[in-house]
């Protein structure tokens, strides 16, 4: 067996993911009022941070092992080399470097469910914090 290392939450990685010059994913529009932060409890590396209408991932610190993709329940996350990952792949930067880390999932908007398969919603994209 590979060694690994454990995360805070004892959630465990390969040690050859640890540093390397890997892709990283990027919280998409689909995330936008939704927020189900299901990503959030697979997260090994804890790179989600929290904005008032969707969360995004710090690009420096996703290992890339792709396991927040799939528990997404909106689909709002894609590799960073997916053309649908291109316009939010700078947001997720920038946000991430401001917006509270959020380690734990918190409860979706009331109204989740509602806003999970609209499209378009970029333009409703908030820029102020959430709580973590």
């Amino acid at each position: 067996m590979p060694a690994t290392y454990s995360a805070r939450h004892q959630k465990t990685v390969p040690l050859w993911a640890i540093g390397s010059d890997f892709m990283a994913y990027v919280v998409t529009e689909n995330c936008i009022r939704c927020k189900f932060m299901d990503c959030v409890e697979v997260c090994p590396v804890d790179c989600f941070y929290v904005g008032e209408n969707m969360l995004v991932i710090h690009p420096d610190e996703c290992i890339d092992c792709g396991v927040c993709e799939p528990e997404c329940p909106a689909e709002a996350i894609f590799p960073d080399s997916d053309d649908r990952a291109t316009a939010w792949a700078e947001k997720n930067r920038t946000y991430a470097s401001v917006w509270p880390n959020i380690t734990r999932k918190g409860e979706p908007p009331a109204d989740a469910e509602e806003w999970k398969d609209k499209p378009g919603k970029a333009g409703l994209f908030s820029t102020e914090p959430g709580e973590p």
